[in-house]
C-alpha cells in the first residue's frame, strides 16, 4: 500500500518540522510549506491525500486555502490546527468550510496521529478502488485521484492532469454511463444540485474542457446529443 501524502501547512518555524519529522517516521510523506499562498500552490501542483493547516496562515489564512482546496476537490481530508482554543466562532466556521477535524495547540502528536489515521480510514481507506476507468486507448481516469493520466505518444499532451472536483464529478458520470447519452438535467441535479441556467452555463464550458483533455484520441469523443444531454462514444483500437 503506498504512502499517504499529507500537505501541512504551518507557520511556526520550530513546530512545523517537529510535525513533519513525526508524521514521516509514521510511514507519510510530508509536503511542509509555511504560508498559504505556498500551500494553495503546492496542492495544484502535486499530488496529496490530506491536508493540515494552520488557521493563522500568513498571505493567505488557513480558512481561505481550506475554501480554494474545496473548490478543487470536495472530498480531500482537511484537519485545522490553531492557536486560539477560545474563539468557538473560529472552530464553527472551519467546520462550516467543511473540515475533518480542528485540533487546538498545543497538542500530542500521538494524539494528533490517531485523528489522521481515524479520518483516513472513513475518508480514503473506504473509497472503493475500482473507480479508475481506461478510456479510449490512451486515457486512465482515477476518480478518487481526481487524474487524467495520458499514455500515448503526442508530446503536446501532458502525462497527468489534475482535474478539479467537477471536472471529476462529471467525467466520472461520463464513464459510468460509457457510450450511453446522460440527460442535462441528471447531471446538474448530481453535480451543482439544481438546474438552474446560469448553472446550465457553467456545465457546458465544464464539458468544454474535458473535451479539450480528451482530444488526443481519436477514438473518444464528448458528442452533445442536442437537446437531451451528452454522451461520451469510446473506442477501442488496441
Amino acid at each position: 500500500m503506498r504512502k499517504l501524502t499529507i500537505l501541512l501547512a504551518e507557520g511556526d518555524l520550530n513546530l512545523g518540522p517537529i510535525v513533519k519529522t513525526f508524521l514521516e517516521k509514521n510511514e507519510f510523506n510530508v509536503r511542509l510549506v509555511t504560508d498559504g499562498q505556498a500551500a494553495i500552490k503546492a496542492y495544484s501542483s502535486e499530488e496529496i491525500d490530506f491536508v493540515i493547516l494552520e488557521t493563522s496562515l500568513e498571505l493567505t489564512d488557513g480558512f481561505d486555502v481550506a475554501d480554494k482546496i474545496r473548490d478543487l476537490d470536495p472530498s480531500i481530508p482537511i484537519m485545522f490546527i490553531s492557536d486560539n482554543h477560545k474563539e468557538t466562532e473560529d472552530i464553527i466556521r472551519g467546520f462550516e468550510i467543511g473540515a475533518d477535524d480542528y485540533v487546538c495547540k498545543p497538542f500530542s502528536m500521538e494524539e494528533v496521529l490517531c485523528r489522521i489515521n481515524a479520518i483516513a480510514r472513513r475518508s480514503i481507506g473506504s473509497r472503493p478502488e475500482d473507480n479508475i476507468f481506461e478510456i479510449g486507448n490512451f486515457y486512465t481516469f482515477d476518480f478518487n485521484r481526481h487524474l487524467l493520466s495520458f499514455n500515448g505518444d503526442d508530446k503536446n499532451q501532458p502525462e497527468d492532469i489534475r482535474l478539479t472536483g467537477k471536472e471529476s464529478e462529471l467525467l466520472n458520470i461520463f464513464c459510468l454511463s460509457m457510450n450511453q447519452t446522460v440527460d442535462r438535467t441528471v447531471i446538474l441535479q448530481k453535480v451543482w444540485k439544481n438546474n438552474s441556467y446560469f448553472n446550465a452555463r457553467s456545465m457546458d464550458v465544464y464539458i468544454t474542457k474535458i473535451r479539450k483533455y480528451l482530444v488526443h484520441d481519436p477514438e473518444v469523443k464528448l458528442a452533445n446529443q442536442h437537446g437531451v444531454g451528452f454522451k461520451l462514444t469510446v473506442h477501442k483500437s488496441k
